[in-house]
């Protein structure tokens, strides 16, 4: 019998979409602009941000779905130890925690594979799509933009992110010469809940055409603390984490462009809470478990399988991870290449990654398990001049993963995945309109070292959009594309125990392509005393790949990979209000919900809760700061063998203070997060149960800016 309660189907985003509600919003909205003389003297223009990871190197406000833009002190304050927790407080992101070292974003209730993860262009091709116990290899410490592309904005850097892009900037390659030869930054930062101490540095050097860039970065956190009343004491065995983090870098840099090279290198140390071994005597027969004298006792009667206390003594202790990624990026740009061409950018990286999963037992270490990916991702564009009033970009990327995992769970057969795609982007501006228009073909061929066959796909993507600026301030935008997610090597191949999820993962070689079709719109008032931005979307996807739960004991489950058609439907935003010169207010919240179009037991599993919140932020002189309330609701809409989440209240507050030292700019600032202490569970975590979110947390950090 499931523990999932079966409720009568309710029609998807009924409250969040309703007719009614949405036209109070735009009407709210629109009437806003009343408002904006009230507070005149209070609101500024916010200053014109480029995304990168825009094939047309668009701005913010010129996208046609929404788009997040993390800079400047705003990321200061918000950057965390993991990519994921960076992110987690925008709209319509969260992040898939477990414990302190690994945190993916999950962008619209997608996650893996479908969110591609870039550093500035290049694909990070570590392990961390595989599997959410496997860490991100970059460091958000030492970037300097991140940006948020959701679902078919993405369409330049695949099809298969039909999630979305985050795109990391930092600064490994130059791409200027500071004007009085040298510049940098110094940072350091503390936290009380996991006594963790963070220092990191980077220094831009340069004279003539030549730039050169090197950056580092130390931090040490202990097992951190958890809110009040937690079954399992007051701190999160094993979630500690430890990092090293360094990069060189050269460039030449001309009138015309740069071009530039950096290696890098990333060590991290972290625990894996929760890993149990209880199940590694586990093992299918067929479609059914078999777990040691157990037979075939499924547990169905447990109504918390996933979530089980593991209350006994292990004679293991707490596994934990050894990650060491090295990587070259070659970065350039060049303008007016040809002629009829008015840019060439390149991005290219090479990444030699290992992580050691190590056991302890007995006092002595042993590395369980080792996964190796050799990797190269490249890509080429070209923006041509205006055609006929179009102007647009043209591209070639293409990859290549040698990927290995070795040991006790080597649930992946090695596989040498090489992947290419052509893409073309084109926009057309007329009056108050600016529509766009992209194409991709992609291939890939994965190997296999095993008695399994080789596979190989094709898709196909297109994408367009539009624009309208209706009224000085107002953009309304919407997006429609068809594109296609390439499987994935673990989903096709995967066969073996996975003790950190909790699993044995059966792939399936017969997977075809996902076909994914997207609505997008959006509504956005960009200056004024009142600022906005709203997204509703629904996304339709053809033969999704999921895991498929065959069989249980207790929380280890059975999955095979399948394929049936599901739709993601949501909403997003925040709105702004300046209240005065100095106080204003914001109001943000996301939603989406998440099922299978048919069968049983529909609802997909580890699906974000619905969030709505409330900021009040300050800016007096020097001083900022800002307290912000928000909900986590309750997730009850869950798949088979999964448990429901309680909903739960965050308290945020933080303050900031610029001043300088000898003509020098720094930055004071203090965060105290989750200020009630609360026992909160992340529902999108494998593990919520083992290592809840963080618990009452001060954070102090100066940075100092030359």
């Amino acid at each position: 019998m499931s523990s999932k309660l079966h409720l009568t189907p309710r029609p998807a985003f009924r409250l969040a979409l309703h007719p009614l509600a949405l036209g109070l919003f735009l009407a709210f909205a629109h009437g806003a602009a009343t408002a904006d003389q009230a507070a005149a003297d209070g609101a500024t223009a916010l200053a014109p941000v480029t995304v990168s990871a825009s094939a047309l190197a668009l701005g913010a406000n010129d996208m046609s779905t929404p788009v997040s833009v993390l800079a400047g002190d705003e990321l200061v304050r918000r950057r965390a130890a993991t990519l994921g927790d960076s992110l987690n407080s925008e709209p319509g992101i969260a992040a898939s925690q477990f414990g302190a070292g690994a945190s993916r974003p999950i962008i619209r209730g997608m996650d893996g594979p479908r969110v591609k993860v870039l550093s500035d262009g290049a694909e990070i091709m570590d392990a961390s799509s595989i599997s959410p116990d496997h860490a991100v290899a970059l460091e958000p410490m030492l970037t300097r933009q991140i940006e948020v592309l959701r679902g078919p904005s993405a369409l330049a850097y695949g099809g298969g992110a039909i999630g979305g892009v985050v795109n990391v900037l930092d600064n490994r390659v130059p791409t200027a010469v500071p004007q009085n030869g040298v510049e940098g930054s110094i940072e350091l930062r503390a936290d009380s809940a996991a006594r963790a101490g963070v220092g990191a540095f980077e220094i831009t050097a340069g004279s003539g055409n030549i730039a050169i860039h090197a950056e580092g970065l130390k931090r040490d956190a202990n097992d951190y603390r958890v809110g009040d009343d937690w079954h399992d004491g007051r701190r999160v065995d094993g979630s500690y984490n430890t990092t090293d983090s360094g990069s060189l870098g050269l460039s030449w840099v001309g009138e015309r462009g740069y071009l530039g090279v950096a290696w890098s290198r990333q060590k991290n140390e972290y625990g894996l809470p929760g890993h149990s071994h209880e199940f590694e005597d586990c093992h299918p027969h067929g479609d059914h478990l078999h777990c040691g004298g157990h037979g075939h006792d499924h547990g169905h009667g447990d109504d918390d399988h996933d979530d089980h206390d593991h209350d006994h003594e292990h004679a293991h202790g707490v596994p934990f991870v050894k990650l060491d990624s090295k990587r070259w990026d070659l970065r350039g740009e060049l303008f007016n290449p040809l002629p009829g061409f008015t840019r060439l950018r390149l991005r290219a990286a090479h990444t030699d990654y290992v992580h050691d999963e190590i056991e302890k037992e007995d006092g002595e270490q042993h590395i369980s398990t080792r996964f190796r990916s050799k990797a190269h991702d490249g890509r080429i564009e070209l923006e041509h001049a205006p055609l006929g009033g179009w102007r647009g970009t043209v591209g070639l990327q293409t990859s290549r993963r040698d990927f290995s995992a070795n040991g006790e769970e080597a649930y992946v057969p090695p596989t040498l995945t090489k992947k290419h795609g052509l893409f073309l982007v084109e926009e057309y501006t007329t009056g108050d309109w600016r529509f766009e228009a992209g194409l991709r073909h992609e291939w890939q061929d994965i190997d296999v070292d095993s008695a399994q066959r080789d596979r190989s796909h094709r898709g196909n993507s297109v994408s367009l959009g539009a624009v309208w600026n209706f009224a000085p301030q107002y953009a309304l935008g919407l997006s429609l594309s068809r594109t296609q997610r390439l499987p994935s090597a673990e989903e096709l191949y995967a066969n073996g125990i996975h003790l950190a999820t909790s699993t044995w993962e059966v792939g399936n070689p017969d997977l075809k392509a996902e076909t994914s079709r997207n609505i997008d719109l959006s509504l956005r008032k960009t200056e004024g005393a009142t600022t906005f931005s709203v997204g509703v979307f629904h996304n339709r996807v053809k033969d999704y790949i999921y895991a498929n739960t065959l069989d249980t004991h207790e929380s280890f489950q059975l999955i095979e990979y399948a394929q049936r058609d599901a739709s993601f439907t949501g909403i997003e935003g925040r709105l702004r209000q300046q209240l005065s010169p100095v106080f204003g207010a914001t109001v943000f919240g996301d939603y989406v919900r998440a099922r299978l179009d048919s069968g049983g037991d529909r609802d997909l599993p580890r699906i974000p809760a619905h969030r709505i919140g409330l900021r009040l932020d300050a800016d007096w002189n020097n001083w900022t700061g800002e307290v912000e309330l928000y909900r986590v609701g309750r997730q009850d809409k869950v798949a088979a063998f999964e448990s429901e989440t309680a909903g739960y209240n965050i308290l945020n507050l933080g303050a900031s203070y610029r001043g300088k030292y000898e003509g020098l700019p720094w930055l004071l600032y203090v965060k105290a997060n989750n200020l009630t202490d609360k026992l909160a569970y992340n529902h999108s975590s494998f593990i919520k149960h083992v290592a809840p979110l963080v618990g009452r947390n001060l954070t102090v950090g100066v940075r100092l800016e030359f």
